[in-house]
């Protein structure tokens, strides 16, 4: 298990570094910058002071640069004006936008969003597992029909719809205030015993609206493996042997039907802070969707390559983590992992 999670690690080092040589790369193909553009417009209006800030930017990460050297610059392989300083080294550069570091930018939203789309991913598996059993083993029965109903409609509701319904039912029965992840009052405050209530409470509406769709793919997905399982010979075979029922579902139907969804962990992840980006924005989520759409939108590079390489991370982490899981979920697989 140990050779298995170091060849893990050295694969995701190695990803990792192709990616963000693709999303420097893919960034910087269209023409011009935030900063340069900016850089235009004060020296046409004439404020010095901003210029000489704006071109000490410039020569600080390398934008004076060629484009290879503003890469290893912005990774931290390439000493720039202050010496080693780039993503290996935590700095994640500066927002021109926001005229600030892209750290301070970010700041709760990056924990934010993995709060809403840790308990969306929790939601879609508590709810989807059980649904999807009692699916598969009450086939053709109305419980079934029904859930089968309420599936397709899951996958057909558009989730920005589905924000703008629940948000106003929520506020109307409930009390809750509109959009947000808390309180308006708590906005800018530390956080503490009241503030962490109000989020749990706002955090209702937008794990329903991001969760659903995943729920109703996975009841779907599920019941087709699950029923795929019941009917192979072993299944069969323990039935005739006289298992009790619980455990001939439980045993080994169960625990295969589940390999799929489990190597799917690390897709669901990045699949669902890029597909909360609509959301995010109906429902003013402090997220970090909203802030990549604008950073793509005006060329704020650093911002928009940190994130980018923030989902990343999660992408390799869930795989990491999902293959982890199939090594103990699986004795196939953990025999041909040694």
């Amino acid at each position: 298990m140990i050779g298995l999670v170091l060849r893990r690690l050295v694969t995701m080092a190695l990803t990792l570094l192709l990616i963000s040589a693709l999303v420097f790369f893919v960034i910087k193909l269209p023409p011009g910058d935030f900063l340069t553009n900016r850089i235009m417009e004060l020296r046409a209006g004439g404020e010095a002071a901003s210029v000489a800030k704006a071109e000490l930017l410039i020569r600080q990460y390398g934008l004076d640069r060629p484009v290879w050297q503003q890469y290893l610059m912005w990774v931290g392989l390439m000493p720039g004006s202050a010496g080693f300083s780039g993503l290996l080294q935590g700095d994640w550069g500066w927002s021109f936008e926001y005229d600030r570091p892209v750290a301070e930018v970010v700041g709760d939203a990056l924990w934010l969003t993995l709060v809403v789309n840790l308990a969306a991913l929790v939601f879609v598996h508590v709810v989807a597992i059980p649904i999807a059993i009692y699916s598969a083993t009450h086939r053709h029965s109305l419980g079934d029909a029904v859930v089968t109903v309420l599936g397709y409609v899951g996958l057909a509701v558009p989730g920005f719809l589905l924000a703008l319904i629940l948000l106003f039912y929520a506020n109307r029965w409930f009390g809750l205030s509109i959009g947000g992840l808390y309180d308006a009052q708590f906005t800018g405050k530390p956080w503490d015993g009241a503030k962490i209530r109000s989020l749990l409470a706002h955090l209702v509406v937008p794990t329903l609206v991001i969760g659903l769709g995943g729920t109703a793919a996975m009841i779907r997905r599920m019941r087709a493996n699950l029923l795929d399982e019941l009917a192979k010979p072993y299944t069969v075979t323990a039935r005739a042997k006289g298992l009790p029922p619980t455990r001939a579902l439980l045993k080994y139907p169960f625990r295969m039907s589940l390999n799929p969804f489990v190597a799917d962990i690390g897709n669901l992840l990045p699949h669902l802070v890029s597909g909360s980006v609509l959301v995010s924005l109906v429902m003013s989520l402090p997220t970090v969707g909203p802030l990549l759409l604008e950073a793509l939108r005006s060329q704020d590079q650093f911002m928009a390559g940190f994130i980018l390489m923030f989902v990343a991370g999660l992408t390799v982490f869930g795989m990491l983590v999902s293959d982890l899981v199939l090594v103990w979920l699986d004795p196939r697989i953990r025999m041909g992992a040694r």
